[in-house]
């Protein structure tokens, strides 16, 4: 290990952590543009050499950043959520959260959904995709709507949940949903979804 590696005592575990943080928080200020292995040792105050030492290439280090943001992500749209919500008020929660993330963290957001920046076959990567989409899953399931009689109901109910809400949330991104003054929210252009009786609900 160079010397310089140890300017702070952190130990593998953490040290991965860190270089992480400190890729998100580059991120967030400054947009991908900005993001370097240098960038991210000299924030940590390690040597240049120990993120390539970790995770291999700058495209390793932008993975292990996709994949707190999709932990991160699914942590926000749960957010929201409490015990004695509906599944109509779950859905709307969720949803909100999914926008929230993309607003509160937009090139972070951008990242985790570029197979051109990151590893979509890593599986920590997969892992914590899986995990963010469960959540939409959780909420389509047992959508009443006027394909909820066709065969993969639940199937079709998630990819247009996940349309909607992901393509709101980039067409706010690139801001051409008008001024602030104007756009509407998520709330505002939901359909009015109920859910089938739980004794009437389908295989997912």
């Amino acid at each position: 290990m160079n010397a310089d590696d140890t300017k702070k005592p952190y130990h593998h575990g953490a040290l991965k952590q860190a270089l992480v943080a400190a890729g998100i928080e580059i991120l967030d200020a400054q947009g991908l543009e900005a993001l370097s292995l240098r960038a991210i040792a000299a924030r940590v105050g390690v040597s240049h050499t120990a993120p390539k030492n970790h995770f291999g290439s700058l495209r390793g280090l932008l993975t292990a950043i996709a994949t707190t943001g999709f932990h991160r992500h699914a942590d926000m749209m749960r957010a929201s959520e409490s015990g004695d919500m509906g599944p109509v008020q779950r859905q709307h929660a969720a949803m909100q959260g999914y926008v929230r993330f993309a607003a509160a963290h937009p090139h972070l957001f951008r990242l985790m959904f570029s197979p051109t920046q990151c590893s979509f076959d890593d599986p920590d990567l997969v892992a914590a995709a899986r995990a963010s989409y469960a959540v939409l899953q959780d909420i389509a399931r047992g959508l009443d709507w006027d394909k909820s009689a066709l065969p993969g109901a639940d199937r079709r109910a998630e990819l247009m949940l996940w349309s909607l809400v992901h393509g709101y949330a980039m067409l706010a991104l690139s801001g051409m949903m008008g001024g602030t003054g104007d756009t509407l929210g998520m709330a505002d252009i939901m359909p009015d979804f109920g859910y089938l009786p739980a004794d009437n609900a389908r295989e997912p």
